[in-house]
């Protein structure tokens, strides 16, 4: 027969001031557990707040000083001791007297004089309910990390396929991998600075200026669906390959309707990023496009991508135009308030245009911006 390791033999603190009561109980409990003694309740406390801590506390009412009532008070208060049974012990039979124990915390109560096969039983079936309870605890603390973990690793796929999205489109187009990190951080940066202005706070939040961050880099994946004879043309446009060109919102749209789709959930962590890319040409006077949304009809948050978007064009060189200053950029936006973008908005980017720069000097493409 396999004999009981000394580490998994529950221990038992008696805590009793009369020798004769400890006596009996040491002797009720020998060979079947082992015991921990104090005669008096600071010495318990002082003994429970040791590293090895007892499974189960006796616990006598009655005593000089600091009575057991006080005792279990204390013992329920610290994170450490709360959970450790305590069993009343004592000659106080009155049903008041049990009740104040009961709702100190402790799960029994045996008056005196002890019966040691009851006392043997109540604290078998206390220090099973305590093991069942630390093993659901455990259980639940396991699943609980378990959980946080697997929801860090689907954000995490999240965030790279999105920008592994928008790369893809990027590498069609004159821009580099760099303008979905810029535009990124714009992003942000212009919600954050919105989120307690009054037309702004009741949309947007920690929760949703994260998600507008993790969204941006899907704003331009239309544009895998256009010609490259289009998309990489060394100058302008004609009339129709513009039309064409403006067809990668729509593209756009719906290859995110797709990927939605499949995640029967049309409110997922996707539809800021199906706004974005279907919604991000329109202009606030109405002249833009796929549909010619003006003011609040446009998605905010497509009014909120169109200004970082603006912004890193005009500042980045393209085959058909050098790169502008930050100084020139933010005139430009300034001077569209009203007409291509949300004033609300332009006037909170005119507010942190500095952050802007500094973004754009942190994430720069050597050589292809001026700022």
């Amino acid at each position: 027969m396999r004999r009981a390791k000394i580490k998994d033999i529950p221990t038992i603190l008696i805590v009793d001031d009369t020798p004769d009561n400890v006596a009996l109980l040491s002797s009720v409990l020998r060979g079947i557990y082992r015991t921990k003694v104090a005669l008096a309740g600071e010495k318990a406390l002082e003994l429970v707040n040791r590293d090895d801590a007892p499974d189960l506390i006796l616990l006598d009412i009655m005593m000089p000083d600091l009575d057991g009532y006080e005792v279990c008070r204390r013992l329920k208060l610290e994170p450490r001791t709360a959970d450790i049974p305590v069993i009343f012990l004592t000659a106080k039979s009155d049903a008041l007297d049990e009740q104040k124990g009961l709702e100190l915390g402790a799960v029994d109560y045996i008056t005196k004089p002890l019966s040691p096969p009851i006392v043997l039983a109540r604290i078998k079936t206390h220090l099973h309910l305590k093991s069942v309870r630390d093993f659901l605890r455990d259980k639940n603390e396991y699943l609980e990390e378990e959980i946080s973990r697997r929801t860090r690793e689907i954000n995490t796929i999240q965030d790279v396929t999105m920008v592994a999205m928008g790369s893809l489109a990027e590498t069609r187009d004159n821009e580099t991998g760099n303008h979905i990190r810029r535009t990124q951080h714009y992003l942000r940066a212009l919600a954050a600075s919105l989120k307690d202005s009054p037309n702004f706070r009741k949309y947007l939040n920690d929760e949703t200026i994260e998600l507008l961050y993790k969204s941006a880099p899907l704003h331009d994946i239309g544009k895998v669906g256009i010609p490259d004879t289009i998309l990489m043309k060394p100058g302008k446009l004609s009339f129709d390959e513009f039309e064409i060109m403006k067809t990668h919102t729509t593209l756009g749209r719906d290859a995110i309707i797709e990927a939605e789709k499949r995640l029967n959930s049309p409110n997922s962590f996707l539809r800021l990023a199906r706004e974005i890319a279907w919604a991000h040409h329109e202009k606030w006077d109405g002249s833009g496009y796929p549909r010619a949304l003006s003011g609040d009809d446009i998605p905010l948050a497509a009014r909120l991508m169109g200004v970082p978007d603006v912004y890193d064009a005009l500042i980045s060189e393209r085959v058909y135009k050098s790169a502008f200053s930050h100084e020139r950029a933010v005139s430009i936006i300034g001077e569209g308030s009203g007409s291509h973008f949300d004033p609300d908005i332009v006037e909170a980017f005119l507010d942190i245009s500095e952050r802007f720069r500094e973004i754009a000097q942190e994430y720069g493409d050597h050589g292809r911006r001026a700022v």
